[in-house]
């Protein structure tokens, strides 16, 4: 695990090139995706269960085998152990308790001259999530997409998740139960994200796609955006542990923290920033300790290797200047007073406060949703929400007498853009 220290003097490009990543960048990779989607759209379910035998070695010989009935849904759930129901069921609740805090509702005010102003907040009509499928698949990625869109009043959830050998995670469909989705269907890949985006007989158009998956599911999103909405380019997973060497700290905490995301991905990322070196190489030790000791120790130990980092500051400022520079997917503030920390960060997908909040907790079951902007785009995007599946329309009402003067200022500046017909069609109502 690479240990930098911004004392010096290469710090920079150290951490550039620790930073660096391409999601869905390689030529070969869109120019497969681009030939999936053409196909798609051509040939439509015929395209998409040829696909799926062929990636999936699905045993289906028709669509119909693969989409799910209510009722198949509900016997994964019933089927259940009663204490993996009850932990599903409560996940599932503290999910749709969060996300209702998120709804928007239309609004209006009345100006100084009489017009009404105002936004229609509309859900959309029907949103397709996809989740990953086979054995390691996630039910709390179905939770996280599923309920907020059917908190903002989604008409129709539509689910796309691969079953590898015609093989499906129960609990997934156990979720997508609880999250009251309206259909299932189990294919994967870009093709089904080119099902979703552009229909097919069996399959109906979306108006947004939502959901983590690989890097055909990204290429393929970011080339049907346009054609339908999608949530963003997800990237690997990624946590950032801040501390400071303080007495409550726990090392070996820390380090099984900053291992809960290596154990994700080989390409996931995990970093520690910490204002004491004694702490730093505390963590590094716990970190060799624990790791040999996880089931998935391959796929973390190269996680930690290649791209994780323990990072050594001066002081609190310059963590707070590093926090804000990653931008990171989840952060974890193990100190005395995480909230005193607050007004400093300004990027962060997902902020978890104290010690006793494990980003863990937020993966399953705290409520925020854990589809997060991650590779630095937490500067710019936030987690997936209710607001997500919203759209607003602009309301204006103009009163015969308030109207006028309005007209006025219109007629006027269309004139300066050399557009007639709309300084006309404004001075008309004068």
């Amino acid at each position: 695990m690479r240990c930098l220290n911004s004392a010096d003097a290469n710090f920079n490009e150290q951490l550039t090139d620790l930073l660096a990543f391409e999601t869905v960048n390689d030529p070969q990779l869109l120019t497969t995706v681009d030939d999936i989607i053409a196909q798609v759209r051509a040939n439509g379910d015929k395209t998409v269960l040829e696909l799926t035998q062929k990636f999936d070695q699905h045993p289906a010989t028709s669509m119909d085998e693969l989409h799910l009935s209510q009722t198949e849904l509900k016997q994964a759930f019933d089927a259940l152990d009663d204490g993996v129901k009850q932990a599903l069921t409560t996940a599932a609740e503290r999910v749709k308790s969060f996300h209702e805090h998120q709804l928007q509702a239309s609004w209006t005010y009345q100006d100084e001259l009489g017009n009404t102003l105002g936004q229609k907040v509309t859900a959309l009509d029907k949103v397709g999530i996809y989740v990953p499928g086979g054995l390691a698949s996630y039910p709390s990625s179905v939770l996280m997409n599923a309920i907020p869109a059917k908190v903002a009043g989604v008409e129709q959830v539509i689910m796309v998740v691969p079953a590898p050998k015609g093989v499906l995670n129960p609990l997934v469909l156990a979720a997508a139960y609880l999250a009251e989705v309206d259909k299932v269907i189990t294919i994967g890949g870009a093709q089904a994200v080119a099902a979703l985006a552009y229909g097919t007989d069996s399959i109906p158009q979306v108006d947004k796609i939502t959901g983590p998956g690989n890097k055909f599911v990204a290429a393929a999103k970011r080339a049907v955006f346009g054609q339908v909405g999608i949530d963003m380019i997800a990237g690997p997973s990624e946590v950032l542990v801040y501390a400071e060497g303080q007495d409550n700290d726990r090392a070996d905490w820390l380090a099984m923290d900053l291992l809960s995301q290596a154990e994700h991905d080989t390409v996931a990322q995990a970093i520690f920033v910490t204002t004491s070196a004694e702490q730093l190489k505390q963590v590094e030790t716990e970190i060799n300790k624990a790791l040999a000791q996880l089931p998935k120790k391959d796929i973390a130990g190269e996680s930690i290797a290649n791209r994780g980092a323990l990072i050594l500051v001066k002081n609190r400022a310059e963590g707070m200047a590093m926090i804000n520079r990653i931008a990171p997917e989840h952060l974890e503030l193990s100190v005395d007073e995480p909230e005193a920390l607050l007004e400093d960060i300004r990027h962060a997908g997902a902020i978890f406060m104290g010690r006793h909040t494990p980003e863990a907790i937020g993966d399953y079951c705290a409520g925020p949703n854990h589809v997060l902007p991650t590779s630095g785009t937490a500067r710019f995007s936030s987690p997936l929400g209710v607001y997500d599946f919203q759209k607003k329309s602009s309301l204006i009402y103009c009163s015969p007498e308030g109207s006028k003067p309005l007209a006025k200022v219109a007629d006027k500046l269309a004139q300066k853009e050399d557009l007639m017909a709309h300084a006309l069609s404004a001075r008309y109502r004068t």
